[in-house]
């Protein structure tokens, strides 16, 4: 009678060989097609300007309201606890690219000049079509 092996479980890890032939030798890599979806596009950041959007079909037939240009944004006091809606007067700085503030385009983390005072962009205005922003003191 043979011996009762215990039972092993078995699972699939992934071992680093889909390239390889069963042979031993190296097999290409498969050729892909690109996709349109996967293609994107030149990136579409607002600028100070009369109020101009763009609604876009995206992946999933989902909208996607992209700023072109703004005058004003919704600016929240933590003080006070209320937000207004305030002119913007200029784009001060951008921690993600200094060349955007000097062309006047509003990003997430840009810091601009309100009526209201300084402000942090806390919005994403090329994705949502709206710029929403905090305070600074």
């Amino acid at each position: 009678m043979p011996p009762i092996l215990p039972a092993v479980k078995s699972a699939a890890y992934y071992q680093g060989n889909d390239l390889k032939k069963p042979s031993g030798g190296v097999k290409g890599r498969t050729a892909k097609v690109k996709r349109k979806a996967l293609g994107g596009g030149p990136p579409k950041v607002p600028t100070l300007g009369e109020r101009e959007v763009e609604i876009e079909r995206v992946t999933g037939g989902n909208i996607k309201v992209r700023l072109r240009s703004i005058n004003y944004a919704n600016v929240y006091n933590p003080k006070e606890k209320k937000a207004v809606k305030a002119k913007i007067i200029s784009v001060l700085s951008t921690p993600a690219n200094p060349d955007f503030a000097k062309r006047g385009e509003i990003v997430r983390g840009a810091v601009i000049q309100t009526e209201a005072g300084r402000a942090v962009v806390t919005s994403r205005p090329g994705q949502d079509g709206i710029v929403n922003a905090v305070l600074v003191e």
